[in-house]
């Protein structure tokens, strides 16, 4: 794994008290909403600036079976979360040959189905597209595919993604368009433009396609802030609810787990965050009982990222 700098070494150190001697802020499971499945690290690009280190070599989460998957699934009926939402990332989803098959799993129990994808080669695959077709005709209006987009222009986008790719992910997202797939876009906000500057650069991208996707509606069009471990940010302490004007369970580990499959692990674990795969402090155990405590925001990410940040991944 990458070897991060660390600015201020004490901070970030102690899971309930923060350099400063503040009680750290911790937050709830109060209400799941979605359950989060992390296919597998292998991906078929290798992007510049990955926050977890996907490439066509990295295995170090391995591809989750449909077992996996319905044995969570199994359990969220016994310990009623009632969650809405069963949300796949990877990796690229695709990559693992029974992508179908779990999107079906959670389907035929009635949740609805996010995917973040790059709509790449993978998900273009012949039997991929068919077996696509059948499951957004059987479960209409159900499925929703995010499309990663860092850049509404192709030169910044395949900066980050690799020469091409841009075309590549825009014949993808044709192709969804006319099978009639919804789809959101995750971008980047780390280029030098305003955020609305940024939105009017994806609407003009989709007017031109009639993708059917809002560039003013964060939900439609999410930018992300960079996730870069070096920088220096503050710690969130209990007392920053109130001067923050913001609530714990705004914060997305109040509503949401992610079941993640490591290399030479006997069984899934589930972790607290979607952001911090190889934080180990940040897995939970391997069921959602044990899933179920509060977690301590004891990581860079969880104030710049979801606290001061506002960022969720789910849609």
């Amino acid at each position: 794994m990458k070897d991060f700098r660390q600015p201020h070494p004490a901070k970030f150190t102690d899971p309930f008290v923060t350099a400063n001697g503040d009680d750290r802020a911790s937050v709830a499971l109060t209400h799941p909403e979605t359950l989060w499945f992390n296919t597998g690290t292998l991906c078929n690009i290798e992007c510049a600036n990955c926050y977890i280190e996907s490439s066509p070599s990295n295995d170090a989460l391995v591809y989750l079976t449909p077992d996996d998957v319905n044995g969570y699934l199994d359990q969220l009926d016994a310990r009623e979360w009632r969650v809405r939402e069963i949300a796949f990332t990877g990796g690229e989803p695709f990559m693992n040959p029974q992508m179908n098959t779990l999107i079906e799993a959670a389907l035929t129990r009635g949740y609805d189905v996010l995917v973040l994808t790059n709509a790449m080669r993978p998900m273009m695959r012949p039997s991929v597209k068919s077996g696509l077709v059948q499951l957004n005709a059987a479960y209409p209006g159900k499925i929703t595919f995010r499309i990663s987009v860092d850049h509404w222009s192709p030169e910044l986008h395949d900066k980050e993604r690799g020469k091409g790719a841009f075309e590549k992910t825009e014949l993808g997202m044709i192709w969804l368009r006319d099978t009639g797939i919804r789809m959101t876009v995750a971008g980047r906000s780390v280029w030098a433009e305003s955020e609305s500057e940024a939105r009017d650069g994806y609407g003009a991208f989709y007017a031109r396609h009639d993708f059917a996707i809002d560039p003013r509606d964060p939900a439609q069009t999410v930018l992300f802030p960079e996730m870069d471990e070096t920088v220096d940010v503050p710690e969130i302490t209990s007392g920053c609810w109130d001067i923050l004007n913001k609530h714990p369970d705004s914060v997305m580990c109040a509503s949401s787990r992610m079941v993640v499959k490591r290399k030479g692990a006997a069984q899934p674990s589930v972790l607290a965050c979607t952001l911090l795969p190889y934080a180990p402090e940040f897995e939970l155990g391997t069921t959602l009982q044990e899933a179920e405590r509060s977690v301590q925001l004891n990581h860079r990410h969880c104030a710049k990222f979801c606290v001061l940040g506002g960022a969720s991944c789910s849609s």
